[in-house]
This record gives C-alpha cells, structure tokens and sequence, in this order.
C-alpha cells in the first residue's frame, strides 16, 4: 500500500512540475537559466538554436548558429574588432553564410571590411580573420557617404560575394526551421531616402526582425528608436511583435524601449550590448534609466534583463520549445545602476 501512494505522489508531482507556462496570449517558450559550464559547445550546436551577444564593447555583434548555418548580425566598432575576432575563435566560427549589417554606423560596421576581406595589416593584427569566409551580406538597402560603408562594399565586390537589401516583409531561411521576419525599414522609406526626399536617420533605418523557432521567438531591434517602435505597432498586429527575447534597442538608450512597444513584444528576458565606461568604450553611458524602468513596470524580472557589460558574452540556447539564458558573468548589476543613474539625475 505505501509503495502505491508513493508512486501516486512522484506521478502528481510530476505532472504539477510539467504543467507550468507563462501567463501569455500565445504559448512560448520556457525560460531556464543555466551555468556557463551548463551551455552547450559552441562547435557542436546539435540542431538547436543558439543565439550569442557577444561581448564587444559598445558596439552590436550577435551570433546566431541553427545547426544548418551561422549568421552574424552587425559586427562591432573598428576599435573592438580584436574582442570580436576573439568571441569569434572562441566559438570555433570559420564560415558565416549571412552577414546581416542593420545600419551604417561604425560601431554597427566597424568590422565587416576585415570579416569580408582582411588586408595584410589587418590579419597581421589577427590572424584568425584568414579562417573566416563570408557567403552573403544583407543590409537595409539605404547608400551612406560613410567610408567604414564604402569600405565594406569594395570588400564585397573584390570577393564577389552575394549582396542583397532587406525590407519589411522579406524573410530570410536561417535554416534548421528557422526563420527571420524583416518588420523594417518599409519599401516607401528605402526609397524615399535614397531618391533625396527624405533625410537620412541611420538609427531609424535599422533593419528590424523576428527570428522565430517553433514557439521560441526573439526581436532584434538594431538601433531603432521610438519613431520606429511607433511605425511597428501600427503597421503590426500584436501577435506579430510579441517574442520571448528583446534584443533592447539602441544599446539601452532613452531613445528607444517605451513603454507601448515592450507591451506588445511582452517579453520575458531582455538582452542589452553596451560596454565599460572605463575602458572608453561606452561614451554615452548605456544603458539609460527610462528603459530599464520601463522594463521593470512592464513586470520583466530583473533578473532576466542582461547586459554584456557586466554579464560578458550572453548566450541563449532552444530547442523550439524551452530556451536558456546563459550569461558568461553573473552579476546583480541592475539595482545598483538604477541607483547610480537616479544619483547622476539629481547632480
């Protein structure tokens, strides 16, 4: 009889452990955290999907590796290419088959030059750049008078590498069942810009996508602002913006993350890419008071808001179904820089 009621017990347990979810419109995924040592090897991906923010200082770099391809998104400021060919062979990455560049500004496209094709100095400063090849870079499709733009652009002619725009409306097969929604810029906006009837806001012509796996989902934001956001929820259903990951726009700045858009994203863990002040690489001092505040009132734990300046490289793991949040630092970072942040209001 005892071991009767105690096999009732472990099979009600158990199904009461099975049972839980998130408290959202849609089922999404579970969100588990976990050790560095827990993480999977970063050579042997398995099928799954893993998403890398690489510790790069102020700038963005994000990895993102299926199982079937490995994809770059923006690749870090000039000044910290040697912390991104670092990340790089760290993960073992030789190819990248996409190279997504959101916007032109340099510490977005700092390195693509050097990734698409090294110079001899540039591979004197690191050598691992001899073992990496690009097969295709996509960007937003808007010209820009910038060098650090031409430059890259020359690397891609020279290589004769595929070279496509993107748009609100395309989708591009990352493989392995998963898939990148472009949201922005819109057709009327690429071509505004680049027919000179509208000025050109590099921040505000960022390429914008939902990566979906099964029900695992995450929004990247490259650094579009609030007119951004505005556009998005009003040419978007709520269903189509809401994911389980924020990539928080804009490195964490004012300028972005109100509170309307981190409603209808609802996430539950928000990721930011900014840098060490003492180190010169954070010279806006990101990420800002409001949009960590407004990711608190929208009931985000703060424990799932990362930030690459304190929690390193931040690597999220998915099987389509749960996923993992797997920082290379864990630091209770957040309360003491809101306070900071209120200090340095108040001067």
């Amino acid at each position: 009889m005892k071991k009767i009621f105690l096999a009732v017990l472990l099979l009600a347990t158990f199904l009461i452990g099975g049972c839980g979810g998130q408290s959202k419109e849609e089922p999404q995924a579970e969100v588990k955290e976990e050790t560095q040592a827990e993480a999977a090897p970063a050579q042997d991906v398995k099928g799954n999907l893993k998403i890398s923010m690489l510790n790069v200082g102020q700038g963005d770099a994000i990895l993102i590796q299926t199982g079937k391809q490995t994809i770059l998104i923006d690749t870090s400021d000039t000044d910290e290419r040697d912390l991104l060919v670092k990340e790089l062979e760290k993960l073992s990455v030789t190819k990248i088959d996409k190279l997504i560049l959101t916007h032109p500004h340099a510490d977005h496209i700092g390195s693509a030059k050097a990734l698409i094709n090294p110079s001899k100095k540039e591979l004197g400063a690191n050598p691992y750049l001899e073992k990496i090849s690009v097969a295709e870079v996509y960007d937003n499709g808007i010209a820009s008078n910038s060098p650090l733009y031409k430059s890259y652009l020359k690397a891609i002619d020279a290589k004769k590498i595929t070279h496509q725009s993107l748009k609100a409306g395309d989708t591009l097969d990352f493989g392995g069942g998963v898939k990148f929604n472009v949201l922005y810029p819109t057709t009327e906006l690429v071509e505004a810009v680049n027919n000179g009837g509208w000025k050109s806001d590099p921040n505000n012509e960022s390429v914008v996508g939902k990566l979906t796996y099964k029900k695992f989902s995450m929004m990247f934001t490259g650094d579009a602002e609030k007119d951004v956001e505005a556009s998005l929820l009003t040419n978007n259903k709520t269903k189509a913006l809401k994911c389980d990951v924020l990539k928080s726009g804009h490195h964490g700045s004012y300028t972005a993350s109100t509170k309307d858009f981190i409603a209808a994203v609802n996430p539950s863990v928000v990721l930011i890419s900014a840098g060490p002040v003492e180190e010169r690489r954070n010279t806006y001092g990101h990420p800002h008071l409001e949009p960590l505040e407004n990711y608190l009132a929208a009931g985000i734990d703060k424990k799932n808001i990362y930030c690459t300046r304190w929690n390193g490289t931040i690597t999220i793991i998915s099987d389509g179904k749960d996923f993992s949040v797997q920082p290379e630092q864990k630091e209770d970072w957040l309360d003491k820089w809101i306070t900071k942040k209120h200090k340095d209001k108040k001067k």
